[in-house]
């Protein structure tokens, strides 16, 4: 076992400064698409690694620098840089084509920090989108109309797995019976949207 030398332990530097933190955030938005809430998270965890790096860190100056990271993420937000109804459109579109559930679709966007007035206006309001997600699902999950010709059709298994993934029973029922063609139809409209 490796000895631990004094000369490979990095001090923990000095609190992070406004300018550190708008630096992090920039860095972090460059390859991440995020909502302000979210940002605020990334800030709020650089803070504490240094809190933890220095151990006996002031709970004043903790605080500062959380004051700090919000007021970075305010003023991204202000320029336009961090748009949260943007970030909930584009993942609303995104999730719905992957197969999942306009309250799968909220419930992701409500755990990152996008309000609930912009959660609703993101989601889609066209009623066939539900019906074309739930088919991308079932077409991922080989049930349905995408079920292999071998396999033994069980509409109440394949009923619960798509309730548990937040279609409701009229949907998920329509979904089940309709024919292949019309569902990879839809299918195919869907990932072109």
């Amino acid at each position: 076992m490796a000895s631990c030398r004094m000369a490979d332990i990095k001090p923990a530097g000095p609190p992070p400064t406004q300018t550190k933190l708008h630096e992090a955030a920039l860095a972090h938005l460059a390859r991440y698409g995020t909502t302000r809430v979210g940002l605020i998270r990334v800030l709020d965890r650089r803070v504490d690694r240094w809190a933890r790096a220095v151990g006996d860190a002031e709970p004043e100056v903790i605080a500062e620098c959380r004051r700090a990271a919000r007021a970075v993420a305010a003023k991204l937000v202000e320029l336009g840089l961090v748009d949260d109804s943007a970030f909930a459109a584009s993942r609303a579109r995104s999730l719905t084509r992957a197969g999942r559930s306009q309250r799968a679709v909220a419930a992701h966007l409500g755990a990152r920090g996008v309000d609930g007035e912009i959660v609703r206006a993101a989601l889609p309001q066209d009623p066939e989108m539900e019906l074309a997600a739930c088919l991308a699902l079932t077409k991922r999950r080989r049930i349905g109309a995408f079920r292999r010709p071998d396999a033994e059709p069980n509409e109440p298994r394949e009923l619960g797995m798509l309730a548990r993934a937040g279609f409701g029973h009229d949907v998920a029922s329509r979904a089940l019976e309709m024919a292949a063609e019309e569902a990879e139809d839809i299918v195919i409209r869907l990932k072109q949207t």
